[in-house]
């Protein structure tokens, strides 16, 4: 099967090596930056094809010769990159998470006979794939809640952060407002608000924050009450506040000596060396699922758990393992027929089946991704 990862950053490059080790696969990367092109071919001899894949028709064109598609461009181009791959009539796994709503292209997939999954990483990911499970499971969901960060191992001044996606992307957290469900209606609150301290074993004291986590959740799960709150180290949301406060993190342009420029653009810029995961970098993922409910009047709590380090012996980053071996996974699973539903498809839809939940556990829990479940209630 020949399989195109379209970006081969810090996340699509550990993909495209990952599903080059299966027999029978014939993985191709593409990339604008020939450097990376360059670091993956020369590591994994992956073959790589250079290309802007800002203009849809390119996308077209590129992925005409594959016979599946993941998608780990920036979120910025993921809807339309999304859009040209389906209309090339290709399936595809999405990684993007693009702000715009993935069900306007449903349409097109099914015209297409596309199988589109989007959203297919940690959280949004495999948040929604447990999710899904889990309220399959209960007759009543009353709370839904998600805690999920990666950060790094060691803590530098001044900001306490890495990342392995674009810090266009990662702000774009700080901006989006976040939607929760209270007393079974939907909320909007700001990005970064209701913070909290909490406590994680292993790690210490993280501080939560709310982003806009639940996607599709909003909409697709009944639960009384569900919210999404991303983790970093404590101090990290007053910075933050105080630069989209001050306007650094603006889009609408603004003139500086007869030129005009997006605040947001130079704020990008300078940060992006302070927040870039480099080679030897270590970080750490935390996750924490909780589902309360209730099956035959009777309450039940269900708890998913997962913290992942850095992997000295692959020297890829526990967020990209954890976002992006999720997607290709997800690709094992409907190449070989567990999952085929034509259209777009959200990860909790794979959750109502539990086929496809032991599939996916399995495949992350051999390359070191642990997933430890508990369940209180009677008979748990």
């Amino acid at each position: 099967m020949k399989i195109g990862v379209l970006g081969a950053g810090l996340v699509g490059g550990p993909m495209a090596a990952d599903l080059a080790r299966d027999a029978g696969h014939d993985v191709c990367a593409v990339d604008i930056d020939r450097g990376v092109l360059a670091r993956l071919k020369e590591k994994y001899g992956i073959r790589t094809i250079h290309e802007d894949l800002s203009r849809v028709e390119e996308v077209k064109r590129v992925v005409a010769e594959f016979d599946f598609v993941i998608s780990a461009v920036p979120g910025f181009m993921g809807f339309q990159t999304l859009q040209g791959i389906i209309e090339a009539k290709k399936n595809v796994v999405d990684i993007a998470f693009f702000p715009e709503d993935p069900f306007l292209l449903d349409e097109l997939a099914r015209r297409n006979g596309v199988t589109a999954l989007v959203d297919c990483g940690v959280a949004p990911g495999m948040s929604n794939i447990l999710a899904g499970y889990v309220c399959s499971l209960l007759d009543e969901v009353q709370t839904l809640t998600i805690y999920v960060g990666g950060l790094p191992e060691i803590r530098e001044w001044p900001y306490e952060y890495r990342a392995v996606f674009s810090p266009l992307d990662v702000i774009e957290e700080y901006l989006r407002p976040a939607r929760l469900v209270e007393n079974g209606r939907l909320v909007v609150r700001p990005a970064l608000s209701e913070r909290e301290l909490i406590n994680f074993p292993g790690i210490g004291t993280l501080e939560a924050f709310n982003t806009d986590g639940l996607r599709t959740l909003a909409g697709t799960i009944q639960a009384a009450n569900m919210k999404e709150k991303t983790l970093r180290y404590p101090g990290h949301v007053e910075k933050m506040a105080v630069l989209r406060e001050t306007g650094f993190f603006a889009k609408e342009e603004v003139e500086i000596r007869g030129m005009r420029i997006r605040p947001l653009d130079l704020t990008a810029k300078l940060l992006f060396p302070k927040w870039t995961m480099g080679e030897g970098d270590r970080d750490i993922t935390v996750f924490q699922l909780t589902i309360e409910g209730k099956k035959g009047g009777r309450g039940y709590r269900h708890a998913y758990n997962m913290l992942d380090r850095f992997d000295p012996a692959s020297g890829i980053h526990s967020m990209a393992r954890t976002t992006g071996y999720t997607a290709t996974q997800a690709l094992r699973m409907i190449s070989r027929g567990l999952y085929g539903r034509t259209g777009i498809s959200v990860p909790e839809f794979i959750g109502r089946q539990p086929e496809c939940v032991a599939f996916m556990l399995q495949g992350l829990l051999e390359r070191g991704i642990v997933y430890r479940e508990t369940v209180e209630g009677p008979g748990a």
